[in-house]
């Protein structure tokens, strides 16, 4: 390995946690959170540019065919990533090169899939997921001309926390800020100035994802770089896939269960407020994503540190990095919190410019932000274990708020509270998945802190 490579992974073991957490989060922040301005700017685009309000309901049910095409991506993605940095921080560099060759092809090919039965079902799906009479057309031309973006989304991201893995932070970043901001210009010029309606946004992000995509995999096929495609680790090895798939499967069932669970909200939004409740999600995604994603970015720098030290035996590091990361995340969705309830009114304007569905939206927000300060730190602690590779425990505190939790409430509130009872199963949900985090969290640090004892580690400064 050449002596620049080394000294990167050599910095993962020995720099101050501090500084390296800064490094790997901050260009990942700026990367999440311009991801994050993809759907946004779309969605502030579409409010303004088509007078129809059905348009922003119709945008809400596709979310969860969006969200569901992203777990698939996460499935592989998410795993190789944290495998590549174990194995990195265990000094082999040919198992992660395996892990990268098996893992884009399981990636192009899901895409593929997905991608194809849901173009064939669009309107089963969307139905199932929410979809009005007036708003199914605004969803079903949305998703059409989206769905090629999407295997392209994947194939994306999914590399991006690879090339952060093996250690180019500043690279990922840039790779994000690139496609956010030709997002920025397409969109508004489809729409505004071609007038190509809805499809002008699921186009422009479509033509944003290909050249990101070119960008992430020119990395790889960079042979200078750290981790890069090498002739015969495409072969495909069935014990690192089901490693990829085993640590993936907790981001994956994140996004299932989110999909899963938008369906429900949306259904019963649909029953107990119609079409201006459903849009109502809309202002609420859109606002929590930019502070989630931040919170997501954090995690996405942590997962390296964690990766590299656990693997390295440095326990001392791996705790202090996971403080400073359960800190910085409470405080980001705080003020998430504080701001949501201050200001809900021109938040919802942001997004739509009928009265009636501001007033609906202003109500959500209200409602379903009284517990998001807490978000960061569930996100935090479920990050760790997916970063230490314990993926049974990640997948069970992704399950805790959204299945366990999340989806009693949506079946015992509404019928009582109506509306509102769907609001309140947000802040209800975010609270005791918080509290079971916060047990899992204490149990295993402290069983670390006994296999320390019993088999003591180097600990780096």
């Amino acid at each position: 390995m050449a002596d620049q490579d080394a000294g990167r992974l050599r910095e993962l073991a020995e720099a101050p946690v501090w500084k390296l957490l800064i490094k790997y989060s901050l260009p990942a922040v700026i990367g999440t959170v311009v991801t994050a301005l993809y759907n946004i700017i779309d969605s502030i685009v579409i409010g303004h540019a088509i007078p129809d309000p059905n348009v922003v309901a119709g945008i809400a049910v596709t979310f969860p065919v969006m969200t569901l095409a992203t777990a698939l991506g996460m499935l592989i993605g998410a795993g190789a990533a944290t495998r590549a940095s174990i194995v990195l921080g265990q000094k082999d560099i040919h198992m992660a090169e395996i892990i990268l060759g098996n893992s884009v092809q399981l990636t192009v090919i899901i895409g593929i899939l997905y991608a194809s039965c849901f173009a064939i079902f669009v309107d089963p799906i969307l139905t199932v997921f929410g979809a009005s009479p007036a708003t199914l057309p605004y969803a079903r031309e949305f998703i059409l001309w989206a769905l090629p973006g999407m295997v392209l989304i994947n194939l994306t991201f999914s590399y991006n926390n690879v090339m952060r893995a093996s250690g180019y932070p500043g690279k990922a970043m840039l790779t994000n800020i690139f496609g956010a901001v030709l997002n920025a210009i397409l969109a508004p010029l489809f729409l505004f100035g071609f007038h190509w309606g809805i499809r002008g946004a699921a186009i422009a992000t479509d033509i944003s994802m290909l050249c990101t995509a070119i960008w992430v995999m020119s990395h790889f096929f960079n042979k200078k770089n750290t981790l890069h495609f090498v002739r015969g680790t495409f072969k495909f090895n069935w014990r690192v896939i089901r490693s990829v798939l085993y640590i993936g499967m907790a981001p994956f069932l994140i996004n299932v269960c989110g999909s899963v669970i938008n369906a429900i909200i949306n259904n019963s939004l649909l029953k107990y407020g119609g079409d201006n409740a459903i849009a109502a999600v809309v202002v609420f995604n859109r606002f929590v994503t930019i502070f989630v994603f931040v919170v997501i970015g954090i995690c996405q720098g942590m997962q390296p540190i964690l990766g590299y030290n656990y693997g390295s035996g440095k326990y001392d590091r791996l705790f202090r990095t996971l403080r400073l990361a359960a800190v910085s995340g409470l405080t980001i969705t705080t003020i998430g919190c504080i701001v949501g309830r201050l200001i809900p009114e021109t938040i919802a304007s942001m997004f739509m410019t009928d009265p009636e569905q501001i007033k609906v939206a202003v109500k959500c927000l209200q409602i379903t932000t009284i517990s998001f300060w807490m978000v960061g730190f569930q996100i935090v602690a479920t990050n760790f274990f997916q970063s230490l590779g314990m993926a049974g425990k990640a997948v069970f505190l992704s399950l805790t708020r959204q299945i366990i939790f999340m989806i009693p409430c949506l079946f015992i509130l509404p019928p009582v509270f109506g509306l509102e009872g769907v609001w309140s199963s947000f802040p209800i949900a975010d609270t005791l998945a918080t509290i079971v985090s916060a047990g899992m969290l204490i149990w295993q640090i402290r069983h670390i802190k006994r296999s320390e004892k019993t088999a003591p580690a180097a600990t780096g400064a």
